[in-house]
Order: C-alpha cells, then sequence, then structure tokens
C-alpha cells in the first residue's frame, strides 16, 4: 500500500506522522510525506531519514491555522495534486482539513488533531469571531467531503461534531509513541512542560505564576516563538529553549513531576512522552485528558492556580504517593503503542479500499466508536 500523507513542521502533527510511518513500515505500507508549515530544520530531515522507506516532500505554505493562509493553501492544493499524480497513492491521508475537498483520485481520510474552533472555545471562553468564519466554512467543506474522519480521542471528535455539524463517517484511534525513546532514569527534584510554548492552550503562565511558591525548579521546554510572528516570555520558569528529541527524552527522565495545566489539549502526545518516562502526571482537567489517562494523573482545573499549586505542593512533599502515581502513568502510557495505532489505520485503510464500502456505510454506526484492534495485523501490501 502506498500513502500520501500531509504533515506539518510545526508542532506534534510532524512527530504522529513520523511515528506512524514507522509503524507502518513493518505492514508493507509505502509513506510519502508532504511536509507544510516552515521550513524542515536539519533535525527534522534526520528525523526523517531515520524512518524506513518514508519519502518527503516538503514546502513552506501557510497551514490554514495561520494568518491570511487562503492563496498558500490553495497553491498548496496545486502541489498535492501534482504530488497524487506522481506518487499514485492507495489513500491520503490528510491531518489538516481544506485540502479534504479537492479533486482527489483516491479515498480521503482526514485526521482531526485539533481545530480553531474549538481551541477558542476552549482557551478564550467564546467562540472564534467573525475573521475566522472562512476558515470554519473551510474546515466545514473538507471534512464533510472526507471518506472517513478519525480524531485520537472521542472528545475531540464530539468537538468536530459540535461545530462542523455530523459528519457521514467517524472513529477514534488513539495516538502511540515508542516507549524505548523515553526511558526513566534517577529522578531528581524539578518539574518540566514541553511543547509550543507559544500556544496559550498550554497554558505555561499558570505554572509560571506558581513557580516562585514551590520548592523545585519548574523548566519548559519548547518553542517560544509564533509561527505568524511575536514571543511568548514567562517568569519564574527556567527555559530551556526548543531542545532535539533525545536531549528532551533525557530531561523527562529525569524530571520528577510533568505538569501540563493545558486549557485545550486533543490528545497529548508531550504526557504520553513523560509517562513513558515515568514522570508523575499533573494535567489540566479536560475530557480529552481524563479519556487518555483515567486514575493514572491528578486533574487540575485550568483556571485554578491555587489547585495547581496544591497539586504540585502535595506531590513534592508525599514521595511515596510521587512514585505511585508516577508507575501508574508509566503502565498507562503502554495502552498507548505505535503498534496499536497502527492496527487503527490499517483498519481504516482497508475500509477506504473496500470495494463494498458504500453498500456497508448505511450498516456503519456513525457515532465515535473505535476500529476493532488488530495487534497481528497481517501485511497490507496490494
Amino acid at each position: 500500500m502506498r500513502l500520501l500523507v500531509t504533515t506539518d513542521t510545526v508542532g506534534g502533527v510532524w512527530t504522529y506522522a513520523l511515528e506512524l510511518a514507522r509503524a507502518l513500515a513493518p505492514h508493507g505500507v509505502k509513506t510519502v510525506a508532504a511536509a507544510m508549515g516552515e521550513p524542515l530544520t536539519p533535525g527534522q530531515h534526520a528525523e526523517a531519514e531515520a524512518v524506513p522507506g518514508l519519502e518527503v516532500h516538503a514546502a513552506p505554505y501557510k497551514l490554514e491555522w495561520m494568518h491570511e493562509p487562503w492563496e498558500d493553501i490553495r497553491r498548496a492544493g496545486k502541489w498535492l495534486l501534482d504530488l497524487e499524480r506522481q506518487v499514485a497513492p492507495d489513500v491520503i491521508h490528510l491531518n489538516g482539513y481544506a485540502h479534504g475537498s479537492l479533486p482527489w483520485q483516491a479515498p480521503v481520510l482526514v485526521v482531526a488533531h485539533s481545530c480553531v474552533c474549538s481551541w477558542w472555545d476552549a482557551v478564550k471562553g467564546e467562540p472564534a469571531p467573525p475573521e475566522w468564519d472562512r476558515y470554519r466554512d473551510e474546515v466545514t467543506r473538507g471534512l464533510h467531503a472526507a471518506d472517513l474522519v478519525l480524531a485520537p480521542t472521542a472528545a475531540m471528535l464530539a468537538e468536530l461534531q459540535k461545530h462542523y455539524g455530523a459528519l457521514k463517517l467517524t472513529r477514534v484511534v488513539p495516538n502511540g509513541r515508542d516507549a524505548s525513546q523515553f526511558r526513566p532514569g534517577v529522578k531528581e527534584p524539578f518539574l518540566l512542560t514541553a511543547g509550543r510554548l507559544w500556544d496559550e492552550a498550554k497554558n505555561v503562565s499558570i505554572l509560571a505564576a506558581v513557580a516562585p511558591r514551590l520548592p523545585w525548579r519548574v523548566y519548559v521546554a519548547g518553542s517560544e516563538r509564533h509561527p505568524d510572528g511575536g514571543e511568548a516570555r514567562y517568569p519564574n520558569v527556567e527555559s530551556l529553549g526548543r531542545l532535539s528529541p533525545d536531549v528532551l527524552a533525557d530531561w523527562l527522565g529525569r524530571a520528577s513531576i510533568y505538569a501540563l495545566p493545558a486549557r485545550y489539549e486533543p490528545f497529548g502526545l508531550s504526557a504520553l512522552e513523560a509517562g513513558f518516562a515515568k514522570c508523575a502526571l499533573v494535567l489540566g482537567d479536560l475530557p480529552s485528558l481524563r479519556e487518555v489517562w483515567g486514575e493514572a494523573a491528578v486533574f487540575v482545573p485550568p483556571g485554578d492556580a491555587g489547585a495547581l499549586e496544591e497539586a504540585l505542593q502535595s506531590l513534592i512533599a508525599d514521595p511515596e504517593r510521587r512514585e505511585s502515581l508516577a508507575a501508574r502513568a508509566r503502565t498507562r502510557a503502554f495502552e498507548f503503542t505505535p503498534e496499536r495505532m497502527a492496527a487503527g489505520y490499517l483498519t481504516a485503510y482497508r475500509y477506504l479500499l473496500d470495494p463494498a464500502r458504500e453498500t456497508r456505510l448505511s450498516h456503519e454506526s456513525n457515532g465515535s466508536g473505535s476500529w476493532r484492534e488488530e495487534r497481528e495485523a497481517a501485511p497490507c501490501a496490494l
């Protein structure tokens, strides 16, 4: 099987796309990635080259959530259709929305990692303003044109249905991560958070607000520069900047607590990495994060600095509880493997390639069910 997969170079979708391509390769799946957003860094080139059989094409077209992106979206659409003609993929796997309505020849899967309308609701506490109307229209058109829509959590699917209407067919396939990259080390007395520090959804500001009252140092890792310009700076915490995956894994291995008091997080790859590294997790109390972590994390209301401080102080003062919570997080993390993710996507691709799928569609659930696990899935070569 040959896939044409879109990705971006700005956030976690890049990591997700590489992890999925690596997990699909043993099943005979050849992945061609079309990367947009910003030019690939030398580190990203190296990451891509380490994935067996992955072919990457890159063009720095703006992403649909960026400022005034629509001319770039149009040009990127022409580029993607040219790639389809060159690559002749069996399935189009889009990790964005607007290009779902292009006149593709192959069946189209759209994966929902986040969206501006649900972000605005969660972070700003109000609907996205009128300047996002075109975004809303383009996303709606792309979602409804897709043959299948997936998301990593049922919570994210519910947000799609809320903002863009009922969709033809949806399923949940959780993200996965290779545990071998995130080994626990000797734990040290500090807290860590990581991600796009410029993104208000990560809520780093509330962590910075409580940091002076904590007996441990608080470190933050990630990009502070917004792709559209401007930087986020936080007092009272120690910025590590944007770290390579290996260096970040080392920091996670040494961190005792990983704090992500997010206001919005459709899945949370960074928390999964921290779970593998056996960090005690303190997370924003969101349906998506509860769905992923269950009883394996401490949850705090994203806007409650007092609750965040209390949760962190309690764990700092209680090594036995901290160790127990960290062990639960690591156990839970192993439910989200690349193999499980690949099995879910193989089932989705097979559905799209089934000649009888249009006949079967009326018998499928239109809810947010999960694909049947296929842990021993046969090679998918055609």
